[in-house]
């Protein structure tokens, strides 16, 4: 009997994923628990794994598409079973063609003639998608390309041959090859025999080659890139903070010596500690989660129409990472040790980075902070997560002068930027609340032995 494969819902707050990339291909022969298809939650990419054991029959969907939870994705059974009424509506991928041996035709019936590409049209080749997107990614044509998979199938094996096979030359002489009036010899005059644009010879319908000193025309190549996946939540997000809440922004220095001075002596701390890879974020994340309970109004959560103020501080830590920003949230950080925080600061991060991080994990956060100080950036502004009324912007770690008696000296200080919402938040209760954290970070020794 045959048996859909579902799109899993991750989470509480997750509508529908992205499938990313098949990993099996209708015909393959698929084992209960492997991985089928690579997905992308808002945040995360995960591994969709296979109930039984069996033939993958058909796709329903393809790379790229956005398929609501709970819905057949796939479908594994036997070789030629029926699987109609498993098909969901809205499907667009193709089912699988059967396996099952054709039909036997009359024995007067002529063979079928191949059907014939019309002319002027590129041969129609049956890629798959891993194949088409490299492709695609690499401008590899693939008219005329032999195919390994069944059928003649294209693929990405096939798609990575052709390029190895190519001959080495630079971008411009690639972009001047591929638009039909240059031809490259099989090897050039560059370093290691790379073909450049002085190797190249105009093809006969090319024109005339211009004078020496004119500069060789380059088409002007853009990449559309689709806005889904994570890039498409932060911008729905951001967006809606910007339109729905009244955003004020506080800045104030803290004096960052004791930091400095602290995070110096843990470095060089017994490993048995095990306190030498706590950063200085991880120093600013313990000082957030021991002055925000003294501030309940900046540690809750604003629906509209009531205000929840927690006594837990569930800390959000913006994360940046090759899919865009991320934001795992430390549970119950006001009782984490440094130790402990530190380690699930990381562990978290870490998560974010692999595409491990699941939708639980980023969810229920009732502060945030970001972190843009490790590239340089002194001030900035950030823009709130609703429903939470508050977030904390760190900047960079700078020199400021410091008036002190009748001298001025130079102290380092750290940039924090606090953005509320005034529908619920005050200026009053957010400048306290920075002079605490300030206050707070100038002596981080003492607020660890409280």
């Amino acid at each position: 009997m045959a048996t859909a494969i579902v799109m899993p819902k991750l989470g509480n707050t997750v509508e529908s994923s992205i499938i990313v990339r098949w990993q099996k291909q209708p015909g393959d022969a698929v084992s209960a628990g492997d991985s089928v298809c690579e997905i992308e939650t808002d945040k995360a990419t995960m591994e969709v794994e296979s109930p039984v054991g069996g033939t993958l029959l058909a796709q329903f969907f393809g790379e790229g598409e956005e398929v609501p939870v709970m819905v057949n994705i796939a479908v594994i059974g036997a070789p030629g079973e029926d699987f109609a009424s498993l098909r969901p509506a809205g499907a667009n991928a193709p089912a699988a063609p059967s396996p099952a041996a054709p039909a036997p035709q009359p024995a007067s019936a002529s063979p079928a003639a191949p059907v014939e590409t019309p002319p002027g049209e590129p041969q129609r080749v049956g890629i798959s998608p891993r194949a088409r997107h490299l492709a695609e990614r690499k401008g590899l044509p693939t008219a005329g390309l032999a195919g390994s998979g069944p059928g003649g199938r294209i693929i990405e094996r096939d798609v990575q041959a052709a390029l190895e096979a190519q001959p080495r030359m630079t971008p411009l002489a690639r972009s001047m090859v591929a638009s039909g009036d240059f031809v490259a010899p099989p090897t050039g005059s560059g370093a290691g025999g790379r073909i450049t644009t002085r190797d190249l010879q105009p093809t006969a319908s090319a024109p005339a080659a211009a004078p020496a000193s004119a500069a060789v025309p380059v088409e002007d190549r853009v990449e559309v890139l689709p806005v889904r996946g994570t890039r498409r939540i932060i911008a729905e997000r951001m967006l809606a903070s910007m339109q729905t809440t009244a955003q004020l922004t506080l800045d104030m220095p803290a004096d960052a010596r004791a930091l400095q001075a602290f995070r110096k002596q843990l470095k060089a701390s017994p490993e048995a500690l095990g306190l030498q890879k706590v950063t200085i974020n991880d120093l600013l994340l313990l000082a957030v989660s021991r002055t925000l309970p003294q501030f309940p109004d900046l540690n809750a959560l604003f629906t509209g129409d009531s205000i929840a103020q927690h006594r837990s501080v569930h800390l959000g830590f913006a994360v940046d990472t090759p899919r865009g920003l991320i934001v795992p949230v430390i549970r119950h950080a006001d009782r984490l040790s440094l130790k402990d925080l530190s380690r699930e600061a990381r562990r978290l991060a870490d998560a974010c980075q692999n595409g491990k991080i699941t939708p639980d994990e980023l969810s229920g956060g009732t502060f945030t902070v970001t972190n843009l100080g490790s590239l340089g950036v002194e001030h900035f502004t950030p823009i709130l997560n609703p429903p939470q009324v508050a977030i904390l912007g760190v900047g960079s770690i700078h020199l400021k002068p410091v008036e002190d008696e009748d001298e001025v000296a130079f102290i380092p200080h750290i940039a924090l930027s606090l953005t509320i919402n005034h529908q619920v938040v005050d200026g009053a209760p957010g400048a306290r609340f920075l002079q605490a954290l300030s206050r707070n970070l100038s002596q981080i020794q003492l607020l660890l032995a409280l």
